[in-house]
Formats: C-alpha cells, sequence, structure tokens
C-alpha cells in the first residue's frame, strides 16, 4: 500500500532567493553582467594561450581546460537562474533537472580533480626543474586531462541515476536557485541514508583526495623553495605557484565545509550561496587571478593589445 503513495513528479518549482520583484530585477541585472564577464574573461583566456606560442606548456595547457570547465559550470546554472528572475513560476522540467544536476556535479567533480593536477604540474616546475619536460609531457598531460575529465563524469552520472531513482511523492518543491544534489536528496518520501553515504564517500574521493594532493604537493614545493639561497630565486618560485594557490584555497575551501557532513542541519540559504559563488564569482574571479598574478599572463596581455593597436592604426591609415 506504501507504493501507491509513491508518485513520480515531472517538474520542479524552484524556490530562488526572491519573491520581490524589484530585487529579482536588480538581481538578474547584477547576475547577467556577471555572467557575461565569466564568458568573456575566460574565452579571452582561452584565445590567449591558443594564439601566443610561449603559453603552450603544461601550465596553460591545464588552464585552459580550466576555463572550459569554469564556463560549462556557470552555464549549467546561470541561464535557469536569470529565467527564472523573469517569470513568476520557477518551474524546471523533471529531465532539465536531471540534466542541470549531472553537468554541475560533472564540472564540479572535474574542477577539483583538475586543480590537483595542476598542482601537481607545479610540483614538478619548482622541484624539478631540470626534469619538467621529460616528466610533463604530452601524453601524461592528455591522460591526467582525461582522467579529470573522466572522473567528474562518471561521479556525476552514479550521482544523478541515484538521485532521480528516489521517489519524491508530491513533494517537488525545491528550496534552492537550482537542481543542487542535497537540496533533491531532502524531497525524498524514503530513506535516504545509502545518498547520503554515497555523498559522503564522494566528497572524500572527489574533494579530499585531491587536497590532501594539492597540501602534498604545497609543502614539498615550500620546502625546497626555502632552500633556495637567492631572494630573487625564491620570490620567482612563489610567483609561480601564487595564481593557483589562490585559485585552490577558493575552490575547496567551500565545498568541503558544504558536502563533507551531509548529515547535519541544513542552512538553506547558505547552500544557495555556495551555489552562487561557484557558478558565479569563481568562474569570474579566475580569469583576473591568473592574469594579474601571472607575469606570463600579463606580458602575453600586452603583446596582444599592442598587436591589435598596431592592426587597427594600420586598418585606419589604409
Amino acid at each position: 500500500m506504501e507504493t501507491n503513495n509513491q508518485t513520480w513528479v515531472n517538474e520542479f518549482i524552484l524556490l530562488g532567493l526572491s519573491s520581490d520583484w524589484g530585487t529579482q530585477v536588480l538581481l538578474f541585472v547584477l547576475f547577467l553582467s556577471m555572467y557575461l564577464l565569466t564568458l568573456l574573461g575566460n574565452f579571452l583566456i582561452i584565445l590567449l594561450i591558443r594564439l601566443d606560442t610561449h603559453l603552450h606548456t603544461p601550465m596553460y595547457f591545464f588552464l585552459t581546460n580550466l576555463s572550459l570547465v569554469d564556463v560549462s559550470y556557470a552555464t549549467s546554472i546561470v541561464p535557469q537562474l536569470l529565467t527564472h528572475f523573469l517569470q513568476e513560476q520557477k518551474l524546471i522540467p523533471y529531465v532539465s533537472c536531471a540534466v542541470q544536476l549531472y553537468f554541475s556535479l560533472a564540472m564540479g567533480g572535474t574542477e577539483f580533480v583538475l586543480l590537483a593536477v595542476m598542482s601537481y604540474d607545479r610540483y614538478v616546475a619548482v622541484c624539478h626543474p631540470l626534469h619538467y619536460s621529460a616528466i610533463m609531457h604530452g601524453g601524461l598531460c592528455a591522460r591526467l586531462m582525461a582522467a579529470s575529465w573522466i572522473g567528474g563524469s562518471l561521479n556525476s552520472v552514479m550521482h544523478t541515476v541515484f538521485t532521480f531513482q528516489l521517489p519524491m511523492c508530491t513533494k517537488n518543491v525545491i528550496h534552492h536557485i537550482a537542481c543542487e544534489i542535497l537540496a533533491l536528496v531532502r524531497l525524498a518520501c524514503v530513506d535516504t541514508s545509502s545518498n547520503e553515504v554515497a555523498i559522503t564517500v564522494s566528497s572524500i574521493i572527489l574533494l579530499m583526495t585531491p587536497f590532501c594532493l594539492v597540501l602534498l604537493s604545497y609543502i614539498q614545493i615550500i620546502t625546497t623553495i626555502l632552500k633556495i639561497q637567492s631572494t630573487e630565486g625564491r620570490k620567482k618560485a612563489f610567483r609561480t605557484c601564487a595564481s593557483h594557490l589562490t585559485v585552490v584555497a577558493l575552490c575547496y575551501g567551500m565545498a568541503i565545509f558544504i558536502y563533507i557532513q551531509p548529515h547535519s542541519s541544513p542552512n538553506i540559504l547558505q547552500e544557495k550561496m555556495i551555489t552562487l559563488f561557484y557558478a558565479l564569482l569563481t568562474p569570474m574571479l579566475n580569469p583576473t587571478i591568473y592574469s594579474l598574478r601571472n607575469k606570463e599572463v600579463k606580458g602575453a596581455w600586452q603583446k596582444f593589445l599592442g598587436q591589435f593597436s598596431e592592426l587597427k592604426s594600420k586598418l585606419a591609415s589604409s
């Protein structure tokens, strides 16, 4: 008899951030601006790396993929969020919700593994500079990159299937701005302890394990840097890692805080803010961090802008 009450919903209602029309319009303008800056910044980074042969190194190969992941993650969340700001009823079909969950989890998992790969690249560059080219050859870079994308995708498929197999009964109101896994699991009208265990296990595998690898890499990097006699040499080594270390701190911190303890009582507003942090703020800031704190990227920008100005002058004079 109990199974008769376990009906399947065909759409969800997202409560979003606010029901006030004026607030929603302001948020629409703000988030649209941030999303456009995210697209512009990341695509310019990708274009710059493609055009400047000095940036055809493993570090910038990984940075290109990081930009692609950031754009993909933002695009899985933000366009739907912007659309809902202009709608009275914030509905999302069942299939669209599943697709959104898949892509957000896949891109998030890929980014965490990718940041660990990038820290290994920095470890080799600082601790084994003479063997860097031999160790970080094209084949290894491609395999590490493939492992990041495949690992994130497999984790996402597993959680998407497990989550959408749960009967939601008559509950279809999601207290969130997107189809986020913890918010969806809370809608289930059956015991979800197995899902919570799966979330914790995958958090350990895709969050804590890469994070520990990052920590180990930077312990080795800092130990090596402190052994450098030259002050200028130490500064140069720190500059090599500064951008990546800043992005690591941004990306890992909040994810570990929210996902490692799914059993704790939920703070709905906190979860919404964290989703916005990863969908809007981090993808927008990453290109800026790598541009402002990286001499090679700044040099490439200056060269690119110089060539653009020269071309513009030639066109104007002809």
